[in-house]
């Protein structure tokens, strides 16, 4: 401390608090702290320490304070220096923080002039007691090294120890050292004399530093801290490449680079990578004992920065967990930084640091300024002037804050959200077979350790390339004459081989693939895509059977499918609007910074389906750049437990099922009634109209096989035609690979007289391809005609090979999906309780959030991306199990024959459970948690876009529906009718959707608008909702029942004619009987059926309307919350009404039907538990009975209860089970 006293006298007439200061607010000079000094202070003399000639404050540092002149002398000082580069001491952070400090009582700060840091020698630098001194770029830490030596100051941060923060090494052996978790590392430094400590052998999908392997994903990082290049290299099966992060510039933060291959020069630390679902924590420290933790978007997912209106990167608060604060301890403590930030990672439960930063503030946080001016002014005080007895506290820190109840719609609070969805738009899904018998294959099948096995598989893109050599090394042996005559007996099978695994220019696990299967004795041809020379008499030698698959591949458009329909689910979850962002959906973006919003994406391990899951998270999450960094850090595998694999024993039940069906089909005449009873036992409207359209199955197939052999003959003249040879087909497709797709496909479909049935689906996949993607190019004008045709019998062929009747179905179903129901069980459980580990929800601190509503809101999300099989067994274990009852059930009953009239569950088909909480509801009532059941059949094709009409609006719940029988006749047939929408330009007539001999004249009729007019059910109003917090939750009940009733007067007096248009599930017409807010029943949530208006339609009414409807989910489904985002910016106003419309020609996706908002938590856990521990039906046989063609859609519980008594074959359940 400075041995010079200066002693000034204070007259206690003086004004030191700044009266003659408009501009200083009296109460602002003092912290609550200092207020019993305050009498003291006006008559007793005060004392200075330090140098006060010595650049004063308003000359030195530039501060910019209104009471710097009263507070300057104002008594006994303590001298605090600021050492930094000029681009930090004038920041923001810094001036706020400062100012702060500058209010206590006995603190005056002094800012030293960068000119003077850099070019007086440190003898000339300013006094003080306490040095606030930091490294930067250009800042000479040495010197300020030689002051503190010189001057003894008390440091805020310890200097010497700010060089070992600059080297990666020393951090990370200091983190050790100190038991902070990191990531699993090691060194490669190039720089050692010790060539042990540059060991490096790279390979395709790994590194080996020093002897520890890293696969990919890893990190890649250079040794100095002031190098910010870290590169991720990703695996091939993930597209490989690689993300380059660098120092903010702009936006951006880093990019993709297709190089996978590590640096050559400089010294690296290689760390595994860590999986964070795409967000950060930065934890900025003040001393050992406080931490305030942000999140932000990872730099690594797509390198776009989201900055604020200030342009500020967007972070979010967040709380850190008692271990964290730990950790946050022993950083600040190891490194003797008092101000210090770092950087967390949260990945499987677990928190590792992988960079410490030294000192850094928050960028935009008024409660951290405040909180971090008050314990760095009372730690140097308490150091530096013991005599003053300044008590000093830790400010208050909320380790766990109670969650304040959300509002929701009708004050239900969002809590899980659980998808189950089908990939997107994919090319044909290709296979071809390849007996061969050269000694290079056979050595490529050792090589693998094929013998082991019987078999290989080939998808990495060094495997793929040695196969492409072989099979040209094979093909100039046939050119040159040299070739074995069995080879050039294949040379049209290897030249498919070549152009195939030639495609696109490089190589990719996700989009091909070859297997090896060794034959003791050859093989004999099953099929077209076989090898057509083998001859039964001839002796066999060992062979191997090539299969290459190629196809499947997510297309461009359905990459565009995904991510449109991403960002329209954000919609479906409480938030507001934002500058900041400038987006819609800003409640979900908020929810997942900020760790509120607990995100699991997992998807199977088809190429499709996992990129379709990476493009969905991208517009969910309003991402940018390439799919691989986002499937690497957000997509999950779930093939590892068989979360989304199928059960052998189903595939069993269900190749008994195909055996069946294909021999029904095979009847060359009309489908009689006990054709059709057999074919359809379960009455579903799509096949009754798909059997009425095919009539005789014969001559349908001989007529899809007669259009195939035309289109086949238009591909070959084009692909010959000079003028159209050269043309390019979508997606990199030619001439030649098409007509070798519907070639096969020709020969497979009819052969020995009879057509196989099973290449239906495949036909109907070809033709709606092309049809969709290559039709201006094709110009094939009977290609609709085709589509039709398999169509319709793809309708009947591909529901009904996962089984003819329900007890088959639902076998199947369970089989198939047993394993994900178990898992959405556990996914609903766990919002009910904490949840611990992996699954813990992080809360955000509501005193730190700055313009963030609901702070208290957390919401799960469970996204389960999958193939066609799963979506179908899902709905069919939904539609046949014991859920509810048709007959007691109205609205289940109106949303079974809404399921029943879809014919296909096209691509990015969705099935999803909303659940809410009713926090005003006992925890033990069933009522607490609330039940949405949503569904949505997928793309609408380019052909036959009129669909049938959703479910609509429904007014009664379940204990309407029982209630309503009492009522008069008349009553009860309005009940009974399906409502419609009273916009009757978007009602599309019955007879367009099916013919007059279809079974849905078996459906009630369509109301009048007489009858809509004298409809008398219970209507329940939406009004506009409220997000509340803090003491507002309180009287929520009782002002939210207020608003309700004026509503519904509102509603009955208004005549205005915007209100005429109004869709019926939002113009809420009231009579006499109307429910009371308080009402005990259950609250039933509404839909728009999407057949009569879709999103965009009832997003497009006038501007009147629309300021009551800012609350409608992008959907149309549900009412949502008001502070929900505003859609119709996002959307076109000449969308069409079918849906999600499409992009620069991509389909169109339909909007989410509610097929049930009246369900109970308890109601559905208890079905899932049924049938996920259950064999509802004994295994069926190969000869199914019969059944009476009415629907068997469920069945009751004394039925279910004598059916699972009947079951005793233990042996089925557990592999069911499995």
């Amino acid at each position: 401390m400075p041995n010079e006293i200066v002693v000034l006298i204070h007259i206690p007439s003086i004004n030191v608090i700044g009266h003659d200061n408009p501009d200083c607010d009296p109460n602002m000079s003092y912290t609550e702290l200092e207020s019993g000094y305050q009498e003291a202070r006006a008559e007793k003399p005060g004392f200075f320490v330090g140098d006060t000639d010595m650049y004063d404050q308003s000359d030195g540092g530039g501060m910019d304070s209104d009471c710097s002149a009263s507070s300057s002398n104002s008594g006994k000082q303590v001298i605090v220096g600021i050492c930094a580069m000029a681009k930090k001491t004038q920041s923001k952070p810094m001036k706020e923080i400062l100012s702060r400090i500058q209010e206590f009582e006995f603190i005056r700060m002094v800012i030293f002039p960068e000119e003077v840091i850099l070019k007086e020698p440190v003898e000339n630098w300013p006094l003080c007691d306490c040095l606030i001194s930091f490294h930067s770029k250009g800042f000479p830490l040495e010197k300020a090294v030689n002051y503190a030596q010189l001057r003894s100051p008390l440091l805020i941060n310890n200097l010497h120890m700010q060089f070992d923060i600059m080297d990666r090494r020393k951090v990370y052996k200091l983190l050790e050292e100190n038991g902070i978790s990191i990531p699993r590392y090691a060194v490669l430094d190039r720089d050692s004399p010790d060539p042990k400590h540059h060991e490096l052998i790279e390979s395709e999908d790994h590194v080996e530093v020093n002897g520890v392997v890293f696969n990919k994903p890893f990190v890649e990082k250079p040794v100095s801290a002031e190098d910010h290049n870290i590169y991720i290299y990703y695996p091939t099966s993930a597209g490989g490449g690689s993300q380059r992060l660098f120092r903010k510039i702009g936006s951006r933060s880093s990019v993709y680079s297709p190089e996978s291959r590590v640096r050559k020069t400089g010294s690296f630390i290689y760390e595994d990578f860590m999986p964070t679902d795409g967000t950060d924590v930065k934890v900025y420290t003040v001393g050992p004992d406080y931490a305030h933790a942000e999140a932000r978007k990872s730099p690594a997912l797509d390198g776009k920065v989201e900055r604020d209106s200030q342009g500020k990167e967007i972070r979010y608060p967040v709380i850190l967990s008692n271990q964290e604060k730990m950790i946050s301890r022993k950083v600040c403590l190891a490194f003797k930084q008092t101000v210090c930030g770092f950087d967390l990672l949260r990945a499987s439960g677990k928190s590792f640091v992988c960079d410490v930063n030294g000192f850094s503030f928050v960028k935009n946080s008024q409660k951290y300024y405040d909180d971090c001016a008050k314990i760095l002014g009372n730690m140097i005080l308490r150091e530096l002037a013991p005599t003053l007895h300044i008590p000093w506290s830790i400010p208050f820190q909320l380790d766990d804050p109670p969650i304040v109840p959300t509002t929701f719609g009708k004050m239900m609070e969002l809590r899980c959200v659980v998808a189950v969805i089908r990939h997107g738009d994919r090319t044909p899904k290709q296979k071809m077979k390849l007996e061969v018998r050269h000694q290079r294959f056979f050595d490529i099948f050792e090589k693998y350790d094929g013998y082991k096995q019987g078999a290989i598989k080939l998808k990495k893109p060094k495997q793929l390339q040695e196969i492409l050599d072989i099979t040209r090394s094979l093909l100039v042996e046939i050119q040159t004459k040299t070739a074995e005559p069995e080879i050039e007996e294949k040379q049209g099978k290897l030249e498919q081989l070549k152009s195939v695994l030639e495609m696109y220019g490089h190589f990719s696990g996700i989009n091909r693939k070859v297997q090896m299967k060794y034959q003791p004795k050859g093989r004999p041809r099953g099929s077209s895509s076989d090898d057509g020379n083998n001859h039964s008499n001839a002796p066999k030698n060992p062979s191997l059977v090539l299969i290459l698959k190629w196809g499947g591949e997510l297309t461009p458009a359905g990459r565009i499918q995904a991510e449109e329909l991403g960002r329209m689910f954000r919609c479906m979850y409480p938030g507001g609007q934002s500058k900041g962002l400038g987006g819609d959906g800003l409640g979900l973006l908020r929810l997942h910074s900020t760790f509120r919003h607990d995100l699991k994406i997992y998807a199977s391990d088809e190429g499709r389906v996992q990129m379709t899951a990476a493009a969905f998270a991208k517009g969910l999450l309003a991402l940018e750049g390439e799919l691989t960094p986002i499937l690497v850090q957000m997509v999950k595998s779930a093939n590892t437990n068989g979360l989304l694999d199928n059960d052998c024993e189903s595939s069993k039940h269900q190749n008994m099922a195909k055996a069946k069906l294909h021999e029904l089909m095979q009847n060359d005449r009309e489908f009689t009634q006990e054709d059709r009873d057999q074919i359809n036992p379960g009455n579903s409207i799509s096949i009754n109209q798909a059997l009425d359209y095919v009539k005789n199955p014969v001559k349908c197939c001989a007529n899809v096989h007669a259009l195939i052999q035309s289109l086949i003959a238009i591909v070959m003249i084009k692909k010959d035609d000079p003028k159209t040879k050269e043309a390019v087909l979508y997606h990199g497709e030619t001439w030649e690979l098409m007509m070798r797709r519907w070639s096969k496909i020709e020969k497979d479909f009819y052969s020995k007289n009879k057509y196989d049935i099973s290449k239906i689906p495949d036909i109907y996949d070809c033709i709606k391809y092309d049809l969709q993607h290559n039709q201006h190019t094709l110009q094939f004008d009977q290609a609709e005609v085709l589509y039709v045709y398999a169509k319709y019998l793809a309708d009947i062929v591909i529901p009904q090979e996962y089984g003819l009747t329900v007890p088959e179905k639902i076998t199947i179903g369970q089989g198939i999906c047993t394993p994900l129901l178990k898992k959405i069980r556990t996914d609903l459980q766990r919002n009910i309780g904490e949840a611990a580990g992996e699954e813990n929800v992080n809360m955000l601190n509501p005193q730190y959030s700055q313009g963030v509503s609901s702070p208290g809101r957390h919401v799960r999300t469970r996204l389960y991306f999958t193939s066609e099989s799963h979506i179908h067994s899902l709905l069919t274990v939904l539609r046949h199990g014991p859920l509810l009852e048709v007959t007691s059930d109205e609205q289940w009953r109106r949303a079974m024959e809404y399921v029943s009239m879809v014919s296909e569950l096209n691509y990015m088909s969705q099935i999803v459970i909303m659940l809410y909480e009713d926090p005003n509801k006992n925890p033990c009532s069933d009522e607490r948690f609330h039940i949405e059941l949503h569904f949505s059949p997928g793309v609408n094709c380019c052909v036959q876009k009129k669909l049938p009409p959703g479910p609509g609006f429904r007014p009664h719940s379940r204990n309407d529906s029982v209630t309503s029988k009492s009522n008069s006749g008349e009553e009860e047939l309005q009940v009974n009718k399906i409502e419609e929408e009273s916009d009757r330009n978007d009602t599309t007539p019955e007879d367009d959707f099916y013919p007059s001999n279809s079974r849905f004249e078996k459906l009630p009729p369509r109301k009048t608008d007489s009858e809509k007019k004298n409809k008398r059910s219970r209507n329940v109003y939406i009004g506009n909702s409220h997000t509340v917090s803090g003491h507002e939750a309180s009287d929520l009940a009782k002002r939210l029942s207020e608003e309700l009733a004026i509503h519904q007067q509102n509603a009955n007096r208004s005549t205005s004619p915007d209100y005429e248009i109004r869709p019926r599930s939002l113009e809420q017409k009231h009579y006499k009987k109307t429910d009371s807010p308080q009402t005990g029943t259950r609250r039933q949530r509404h839909s728009i059926a999407s057949g009569q208006m879709g999103v965009f339609k009832s997003l497009g009414f006038s501007r009147k309307m629309a300021a009551s409807t800012n609350s409608l989910f992008s959907t149309a489904v549900i009412s949502g919350s008001s502070s929900a985002p505003n859609l119709r910016d996002m959307i076109p106003s000449t969308a069409s009404p079918s849906g999600i419309e499409g992009f620069g020609g991509v389909p169109p996706i339909r909007p989410l039907e509610t097929l049930h908002n009246a369900l109970s938590l308890k109601q559905l856990d208890e079905f899932l538990e049924k049938m996920t521990s259950t064999i509802l039906f004994k295994t069926p046989g190969s000869s199914p009975p019969k059944y009476p063609s009415t629907p068997q859609t469920s069945m009751s519980e004394e039925k279910l209860s004598e059916k699972c008594e009947q079951q005793n074959d233990v042996e089925n359940n557990t592999e069911i089970e499995k």
